[in-house]
């Protein structure tokens, strides 16, 4: 597509804020006004569009992306993100460990042990740690609290959320990215840490490399998303 528009601009509207081409005000892909609660959120997506060449890539607007599932899909009904945000809380990585003695072991006990105290503390519950593939689930009342945390989300934080936790395959990553006192690499580097030492035993292939990478940056944004959504601790638009 051609690119239709001269001129990208931000505007308050009730509510929130809003960006224009040429003046008028966008929607979001399922008709409703895109309006985001933060100038800092529009900045960022009109940047997006000011960013565009003479043709279009789609692939350019995450931001919008994100924006509009946030606006169209679980602002309107929050359940559907929580629904799919629960399954990396009860598999999550970062509570599954290799066998006692392995080195593997050690290196995750240092790098995730850190991390889910701070998450437990955080939501006072108790997180279960487990040996090898078997499933085990999460107290009754560590779910529950986790199911009141997510409740109590915004549909812009939740819509975020839902990456965050599928890019990394861990909530407890993905509510450390939130928090925004951590660099997202080092969170993302720390949820992949067995991909990345298996990769380091035997060396990359290419196209896993390729996706790692494309994981990482998709975890990046969705952090940046979350923070600009609420303007704290905002990364520059």
């Amino acid at each position: 597509m051609k690119r239709f528009y001269k001129d990208v601009d931000v505007r308050a509207e009730a509510g929130g804020w809003q960006v224009t081409l040429d003046g008028r005000g966008l929607k979001t892909q399922g008709g409703a006004p895109q309006i985001v609660p933060t100038r800092a959120l529009a900045d960022a997506l009109a940047q997006e569009w000011a960013a565009q060449g003479e043709t279009i890539d789609p692939a350019g607007f995450v931001l919008r992306d994100m924006a509009d599932y946030a606006i169209d899909r679980v602002s309107r009904d929050p359940v559907i993100a929580i629904a799919a945000i629960m399954p990396f809380a009860e598999t999550d990585t970062l509570c599954y460990l290799a066998d006692e003695g392995d080195a593997l072991r050690e290196r995750q006990e240092e790098v995730w042990e850190p991390l889910v105290l701070a998450a437990e503390k955080a939501l006072d519950c108790r997180f279960s740690r487990v040996t090898g593939i078997t499933y085990a689930p999460h107290p009754a009342e560590t779910r529950a609290r986790i199911a009141e945390d997510l409740a109590a989300m915004d549909g812009f934080t939740l819509a975020a959320l839902q990456n965050l936790a599928s890019l990394s395959a861990s909530l407890i990553a993905g509510l450390a990215a939130l928090d925004g006192g951590q660099d997202a690499e080092t969170l993302f580097a720390a949820a992949n840490l067995e991909e990345d030492w298996q990769a380091q035993q035997w060396g990359w292939e290419a196209e896993a490399l390729s996706r790692r990478d494309a994981r990482a940056r998709g975890f990046a944004l969705a952090r940046d998303f979350a923070l600009l959504a609420r303007d704290a601790d905002a990364p520059e638009p």
